[in-house]
């Protein structure tokens, strides 16, 4: 099978699985929320795929959302600022993951940011505590960046049987 339709395939296979795997208990009961995996998912490729890219899907977005809780706790601490404490706790933010991609493992500053937003969007929109969006932040991502994967692999495996298959009929073919 062409490379594309296998990660098409693949993927979107995947993504019917993930995304009823995401509305039942304990990952729905958990607030583990399935647009955090796409993200980490995404991430996953973005980031060069196979396991260094689901590395730095997990590892940057969670550091990314742990910022983010920061920022989110910081803003509260910084209301003496008025309308100026959000916006200078995501400065900080966004500052410190720039400078912590000095560390291999946060080079990719984009993943970083994704966990950020991927936690800012929790707390703001689902109204939940920051500190209690983090866990389930973390493990979507893990679960995403494992989709990611996953879906790699198989795509992969999908591409490599039909080549094998065109290199068996070809060697029965006379000489």
């Amino acid at each position: 099978m062409p490379a594309l339709f296998a990660l098409t395939t693949s993927v979107g296979l995947l993504a019917i699985v993930a995304t009823w795997l995401f509305g039942l208990a304990p990952l729905a009961d958990n607030q583990l929320q399935v647009w955090q995996a796409f993200i980490a998912w995404g991430c996953h490729f973005h980031s060069g795929g196979k396991v260094a890219g689901a590395r730095t899907a997990a590892v940057g977005m969670s550091f990314g959302a742990a910022v983010g809780m920061a920022a989110v706790l910081l803003a509260g601490a910084l209301g003496a600022l008025g309308s100026l404490a959000a916006p200078v706790a995501v400065g900080l933010g966004a500052a410190l993951i720039v400078l912590a991609s000095t560390v291999p493992w946060l080079q990719t500053i984009p993943a970083s940011v994704y966990g950020f937003a991927a936690i800012a969007g929790l707390i703001l929109v689902g109204k939940v505590d920051p500190v209690a969006a983090f866990l389930p932040t973390v493990l979507s991502v893990a679960v995403g960046a494992g989709f990611g994967y996953v879906s790699e692999m198989l795509a992969g495996a999908l591409t490599r049987d039909t080549r094998a298959a065109v290199r068996a009929e070809a060697d029965k073919l006379p000489s």
